[in-house]
């Protein structure tokens, strides 16, 4: 989202995060941008049982967090690297002076934000009034709309991840795929997710 050349410009630091690890805390003041170099985060929240709910998933060059930087409110949710990342760590303050000093970058960076709280709505929407089949298919629309090409495009998300994006339990959405492969709606090459 932001350049790289222009984060360390402005004293971001490079860090390297294990699997597993937190890199924010819900509820926790926000005092950082954070924009992934190499690697995957989620965001998520846990309920008293301990559910994971997963708000966004983000990937190479994607940012995450910045509302509560933005808002001046703490962290809705939690995150944490999925796998090995490297991330740009950059304090509040220098965001706030490279977002001034570049009016480009801000409109980028507001035009990103504009369209995550498009997907928020979009994917609240589909967990509540809709059946699993076309919670899934919002989904993947959505993705590829996002990340594909064209023709046919690969949803790169587990099963789990698929569950935990669109409120539902894996083994509803195991059958809601077998389910959408026989409608003609996706197809399954090798276990794999396309349309």
């Amino acid at each position: 989202m932001i350049p790289e050349s222009l984060l360390i410009n402005y004293n971001a630091t490079l860090e390297n995060i294990n699997a597993s690890e937190i890199i924010l805390h819900e509820k926790k003041r926000a005092d950082f941008y954070f924009q992934i170099k190499t690697g995957e985060v989620k965001m998520f929240n846990l309920n008293e049982q301990g559910k994971e709910f997963v708000q966004g998933i983000f990937y190479d060059g994607e940012s995450f967090g910045e509302p509560p930087l933005l808002g001046d409110f703490k962290y809705p949710a939690s995150a944490s690297a999925v796998k090995q990342t490297q991330l740009y760590k950059l304090n509040k303050t220098k965001l706030f002076e490279l977002l001034t000093e570049n009016p480009e970058i801000n409109l980028k960076f507001t035009k990103a934000l504009a369209k995550r709280l498009y997907y928020k709505a979009t994917i609240l929407k589909e967990i509540s009034v809709h059946p699993p089949e076309h919670r899934i298919l919002t989904l993947i629309d959505f993705l590829k709309r996002k990340y594909g090409s064209e023709g046919l495009f690969q949803v790169e998300l587990t099963r789990q991840q698929i569950a935990d994006l669109t409120g539902q339990r894996v083994e509803t959405v195991i059958r809601a795929i077998k389910q959408l492969e026989q409608d003609g709606e996706i197809k399954l090459i090798k276990h794999k997710v396309f349309r």
